[in-house]
């Protein structure tokens, strides 16, 4: 059971990661062991106090350094669905592995990829983001899967060990196929998903099956945990960075413009600062 955990390794999460350590708190920090791809794509960042002119790899290698100084550690993980138990919150990750804390800060960043149409209307009812936690409700069965990145693949050979027949569909370039016979692999743009997952229509065909998995690197925030409100694409906050949902706290770009590093640092050292207040103030009650 951990005091908080932090979901998103980027310049927010490990500013709450770094702050909730030095506060003494036990901390899971989820995401990138890169600490932020996007980030270190930056050729320079040139107004982050005291770096001037610094690229943004050099910046992700300190944050790196830093975090290493304090013997944190970066669980590389994505999280599919948080379950708010009442004295805790239970996170499932893509893993199939289940994590406890006492409180959340959701620090994920923003999430690009748009949802597809029947995707949201029939979530945990056909429609799932984890192959490995939900591949027994399949087995026998057939079970299309939706991929958006390369890595998805191995997801889909681990369902197709237990469903009779997996249809693998790619929003991605470059898939080579699979030696498994019993994995068939469809290159068409998906238009939408049926009711209960039973079906997936593409531009050319309609896909009949028993459920549909979309395979995404993140989950959009208002489909991981019950009662999150949202102001359009961004978690609703207050200026302490707490969200609708009590012992929830959200920072960084996933909270709305500007994005910028700066601001996803600062909005991290107030959102755990929020969880530490929160956390004492349970621990006198």
């Amino acid at each position: 059971m951990y005091d908080i955990a932090i979901v998103g390794s980027g310049p927010a999460g490990v500013s709450a990661a770094i702050t909730g350590k030095v506060r003494n708190k036990d901390i899971l920090l989820l995401g990138d062991r890169s600490v932020s791809k996007k980030m270190r794509k930056a050729e320079k960042v040139l107004n982050y106090p005291g770096f001037p002119e610094i690229s943004g790899a050099e910046l992700a290698d300190r944050f790196s350094d830093h975090l290493a100084s304090l013997d944190i550690d970066i669980t590389e993980d994505s999280i599919t669905q948080i379950y708010d138990m009442g004295k805790y919150f239970a996170l499932q990750g893509k893993s199939g592995s289940t994590y406890e804390a006492r409180t959340v800060i959701l620090a994920m960043g923003v999430v690009a990829a748009k949802a597809i149409e029947g995707e949201e209307e029939n979530l945990g009812m056909g429609v799932s983001y984890c192959a490995t936690c939900d591949a027994p409700l399949y087995r026998g069965k057939t079970a299309a899967v939706i991929a958006y990145s390369a890595k998805e693949e191995k997801e889909a050979e681990f369902l197709a060990e237990l469903a009779e027949k997996v249809i693998y569909i790619p929003v991605y370039k470059g898939c080579s196929g699979f030696e498994r016979e019993n994995i068939t692999v469809i290159n068409e743009k998906v238009v939408s998903i049926g009711a209960k997952g039973k079906t997936v229509i593409t531009e050319n065909s309609e896909i009949s099956t028993d459920g549909v998995f979309v395979l995404r690197d993140s989950v959009a925030p208002k489909n991981l945990i019950y009662g999150l409100e949202m102001d359009g694409a961004h978690i609703k906050t207050d200026r302490q960075c707490r969200t609708s949902v009590k012992g929830v706290f959200a920072c960084g770009d996933v909270t709305g413009k500007p994005y910028q590093f700066a601001k996803a640092v600062g909005e991290g050292n107030t959102a755990v600062l929020s969880a530490v207040d929160y956390l004492d103030d349970k621990a006198v009650q």
